[in-house]
């Protein structure tokens, strides 16, 4: 009933681990998914053949050789062999309770994006997912050490087939396409679900090293620029979400909470496009932050 799209990153240290925990863990999603992989990185053909899954190695690219998420999506769309997609980032480990979320939406309405806030945790071996209270066991650590993240951050995307046929040349791995994503659908009239009350979304930390000028260097190069040049002024967080999906059903987020939810989102992008400026002037987001805070306004990405 989903097919579930990535692209991962070269199979190598720390992003080799992480990367074959989250791909494991989607392959014993019940009902399980059609699983996806794009790109011709290093391990990402090997994972593919040991796990039995579809790997697409070709990935229209940017000048800079960073693959782009409107061919990602396009042949998505084209290969999927179920109507609804998910697009996932590929250090996200989607747990038991994710295709029950999916199903529950996709029942209520034809027209949807269902995505949901991240919890962050150190995970630096696979031994904990080898036995069969695996999901038990991770749950458990999660509750203990992990951080749910604000509501900037998104890393998975649920959408029934065919409502975004024209997605901007957004390069995979930057900053505020995910944002576009949001405001396209809320732009649209489509129902931006929050799902999660619902979804143990399990991000696994790890540093920016494949980018030679680390965090800074993804959030702020040339590439990024561009995304956001594409994006104008289409920005959205998961508080713009229209419904919300709990235990005891779908629920429509209140007018005044999306209009708070609006003074956050200008907030938040504010923020990361004055990053470079702020810096060079000393001026610490915490502390500038803290004035939203005291109102009560105050967003967060990590």
């Amino acid at each position: 009933m989903l097919t579930l799209f990535a692209h991962p990153k070269v199979f190598k240290g720390h992003f080799g681990v992480i990367q074959r925990n989250a791909i494991s863990q989607w392959v014993r999603l019940r009902p399980t998914p059609e699983i996806i992989l794009f790109g011709n990185e290093e391990g990402t053909l090997e994972i593919a053949q040991e796990l039995s899954l579809r790997q697409v190695s070709e990935v229209k690219r940017n000048e800079y050789g960073t693959p782009l998420l409107s061919d990602l999506f396009a042949q998505a769309h084209a290969l999927a062999s179920y109507d609804i997609l998910c697009y996932a980032n590929a250090d996200m480990m989607l747990l038991g309770d994710f295709m029950g979320a999916v199903q529950r939406v996709a029942a209520w309405r034809d027209r949807f994006l269902m995505v949901g806030r991240r919890t962050n945790v150190e995970l630096d071996e696979p031994a904990i997912y080898d036995s069969s209270e695996r999901e038990a066991r991770l749950r458990d650590l999660v509750s203990q050490r992990g951080q749910l993240v604000g509501p900037s951050a998104i890393d998975y995307f649920v959408f029934p087939r065919g409502l975004f046929p024209m997605f901007p040349p957004f390069a995979i791995g930057r900053p505020v396409w995910d944002n576009w994503f949001l405001w396209k659908a809320r732009n649209s009239k489509m129902a931006l679900v929050d799902a999660s009350e619902v979804v143990l979304a399990v991000h696994q930390n790890h540093d920016y090293s494949h980018h030679p000028r680390g965090r800074h260097g993804v959030s702020y190069d040339e590439e990024a620029k561009e995304n956001r040049r594409m994006a104008g002024r289409g920005f959205c967080t998961i508080g713009n979400a229209t419904h919300k999906l709990t235990l005891n059903g779908i629920e429509s987020c209140p007018y005044f909470t999306l209009k708070r939810q609006a003074v956050r989102t200008w907030w938040s992008q504010l923020l990361m496009i004055t990053g470079p400026l702020r810096r060079s002037l000393g001026l610490r987001k915490e502390k500038i932050a803290s004035v939203m805070g005291k109102l009560g306004l105050s967003s967060s990405r990590q």
